[in-house]
C-alpha cells in the first residue's frame, strides 16, 4: 500500500471540498444569514489546513494500483461525508452529529434518504448545501480531480474505475484527463439547461438551482417538505424528463456531441433502459387510472418510473397508496437501476443484461456441452473478468442487503420498512414503503441503524467494492 500518495491524495480532496464549501457561505450572505456563512468560512479553513498538513509530506512515488484507488476512494468519500456533515451540526440545524452525517452521506452519495421532517425551516445556506452535495457526489470528486489536476499520471484510471458507476469504465479519449474533462464539461452543461428550463417553467432561481443539482446528480433532495408535489405539471414533466436523460450512460452525450449517432444509438443497455421506462409507466398509469385523471395518471407514473429508476428519489404523490401493482414495479425498479456511466445509482441495466445472456449461454452449454459461445453486448465480446467481476457484485450486493436488514430489525420496525428502506439505501433511491416511503423519513430508526445505512449508501454509490476492500487487513499490508 502505498500510504503517502493515499493520504496525498485525501489532501487533495479536503482542499476541494473546502472551495466548495465557500459556496454556501456566499448564499448565506445573499440571504441575510451571516451567522451561518460563518460557520461554513470556518468549516472551509479547517478542511483547507487538515488537507494541507495531509500534504506535507510529498510521495516518492506516484504508483497507484487497484488497491490503492479502492481504498482512496473510500477513504476520500468517507472523509468528505465527515467535513459535510459539520456545518449542518455546528449550525444547529441538526444537532445530532450521527443524523447530521446520514444527511451528507446521503447527499454525496445522491441517496436523498433524509432524517429531517421540516425541510423548510433550514436556512438557505445550508439548504443549497445539502443539494449541492448531490451535484458533488453525482459525476464525483475524484472525477473532478482528475479534470482539474493531473497528479496522478497514468495511474488515474484506477480512481475512475473504483468511483464511476457500471460493470467497466473506458475512456472517451485516450487520456484520463481529458475524459474527466468531458464528462465535467457535458454534467455542466446538463446543469444549465436544466436550470433555465425550470425557471421558464415557472420555478424561481433559487429553487431552480437547488431542484438541478438533485435531478442531474439523481439525489432527490428537495427544497419543499412536499417535494416536488407542490409544482406544476410542466414543472414535472421538465424534472421527469431530465431525470431520465441525467440516467442514461454519458458516452452517448459525447457520440452525440461528435455526430456519431450510430454509435450512440446502438447502445443496448440504453435501449432497454428507455424500454423499462415506457413498459413500466404504461402498466403503473393504467393500473392509477381510477385514483387521478388520465393525463395525470400518466404524469404521475412517468415521474415515479423516471424517479426510481434513476435513483433520484423525486416525489410527485404518496406512491405508497398506490395499488399492489404498480407498488411491485417500483419496487422492481430499485433493483434495475439506471446505465453504467451515468449518475444514477441501482445495480445497472447492464450488469442485469450481462447476467441474463450468462444465463442463456449456460442453457446452451447444457444442451451442446461441446459449443464454445462467448457473451457479446453491443457487438463486442464480453471478457470472462467483466463476467466474472458481475457475478461476484451480484452476491456481495445480495449479502450486504440481508445482513443490513437483519441489523436494522433491532428497532422492531415492520419488514417491509426494514426491507425497502435498505433497497432504497443501498441503490442510493432515498424513499423506500411503509414509514420510509414519500411521505416520511429515516429518523424513525437508531443510532446503529443509521451507522448501518450510512455504510449501506456508501457502498451503493462506490459499487460495494471499495468500501469492502478497507475493511479487509489485507488492503493494509505494505509492499
Amino acid at each position: 500500500m502505498n500510504f503517502t500518495m493515499v493520504s496525498y491524495i485525501i489532501g487533495w480532496i479536503l482542499q476541494i471540498e473546502a472551495a466548495f464549501l465557500l459556496l454556501p457561505a456566499i448564499v448565506g450572505f445573499c440571504y441575510g444569514e451571516g451567522n451561518k456563512s460563518f460557520v461554513f468560512i470556518v468549516t472551509a479553513l479547517a478542511s483547507f489546513l487538515l488537507g494541507l498538513i495531509i500534504k506535507l509530506k510529498k510521495p516518492k512515488t506516484h504508483d497507484l494500483y487497484t488497491r490503492e484507488g479502492f481504498a482512496t476512494v473510500a477513504i476520500g468519500w468517507i472523509a468528505m461525508s465527515i467535513v459535510g456533515a459539520v456545518p449542518f451540526f455546528a449550525t444547529g440545524e441538526i444537532p445530532n452529529f450521527v443524523d447530521a452525517l446520514f444527511e451528507s452521506v446521503s447527499g454525496f452519495t445522491t441517496t436523498g434518504g433524509s432524517i429531517l421532517n421540516d425541510v423548510e425551516a433550514l436556512s438557505h445556506a445550508c439548504v443549497f448545501w445539502r443539494s449541492f452535495t448531490h451535484w458533488i457526489g453525482g459525476m464525483g470528486v475524484f472525477v473532478f480531480i482528475m479534470a482539474i489536476f493531473p497528479i496522478m499520471g497514468g495511474y488515474s484510471i484506477n480512481l475512475m474505475r473504483a468511483e464511476s458507476t457500471g460493470p467497466a469504465v473506458g475512456k472517451l479519449v485516450p487520456r484520463v484527463q481529458k475524459t474527466a474533462l468531458i464528462l465535467y464539461a457535458l454534467y455542466l452543461g446538463l446543469t444549465i439547461i436544466g436550470c433555465v428550463v425550470y425557471i421558464i417553467c415557472g420555478m424561481n432561481f433559487f429553487e431552480a438551482v437547488t431542484t438541478i443539482f438533485g435531478t442531474v446528480g439523481t439525489g432527490g433532495y428537495g427544497v419543499l417538505n412536499t417535494s416536488i408535489t407542490s409544482y406544476n405539471p410542466a414543472i414535472q414533466w421538465a424534472i421527469t424528463i431530465f431525470m431520465i436523460l441525467s440516467g442514461i450512460n454519458y458516452s452517448v452525450y459525447f457520440c452525440l456531441i461528435r455526430r456519431q449517432f450510430k454509435d450512440a444509438f446502438s447502445i443496448s443497455e440504453v435501449k432497454w433502459y428507455l424500454g423499462i421506462i415506457l413498459v413500466s409507466t404504461a402498466i403503473i398509469a393504467f393500473d392509477i387510472r381510477g385514483l387521478y385523471a388520465p393525463a395525470d395518471s400518466i404524469r404521475h407514473a412517468a415521474f415515479q418510473v423516471g424517479s426510481i429508476i434513476t435513483t433520484t428519489g423525486f416525489s410527485t404523490a404518496d406512491f405508497d397508496l398506490w395499488p399492489m401493482l404498480s407498488k411491485s414495479v417500483l419496487v422492481l425498479l430499485m433493483f434495475c437501476g439506471a446505465c453504467s456511466g451515468s449518475t444514477g445509482g441501482g445495480m445497472k441495466i447492464s450488469r442485469w443484461l450481462i447476467m441474463a445472456k450468462t444465463i442463456r449461454k449456460e442453457l446452451s452449454t447444457m444442451i451442446h456441452p461441446r459449443q464454445v459461445k462467448k457473451i457479446h453486448m453491443d457487438g463486442h465480446v464480453v471478457e470472462h473478468e467483466t463476467v466474472r467481476a458481475t457475478n461476484v457484485y451480484l452476491a456481495s450486493y445480495f449479502f450486504i442487503m440481508l445482513i443490513s436488514v437483519v441489523l436494522i430489525s433491532v428497532d422492531n420496525l415492520d419488514f417491509t420498512t426494514n426491507f425497502t428502506g435498505v433497497v432504497a439505501m443501498l441503490n442510493n433511491i432515498g424513499p423506500g414503503l411503509g414509514l420510509v416511503g414519500p411521505t416520511g423519513n429515516f429518523s424513525i430508526f437508531g443510532t446503529f441503524s443509521k451507522i448501518v445505512l450510512i455504510f449501506d449508501m456508501l457502498a451503493g454509490r462506490l459499487e460495494l467494492f471499495p468500501m469492502l476492500i478497507i475493511l479487509n487487513p489485507a488492503c493494509w499490508k505494505k509492499y
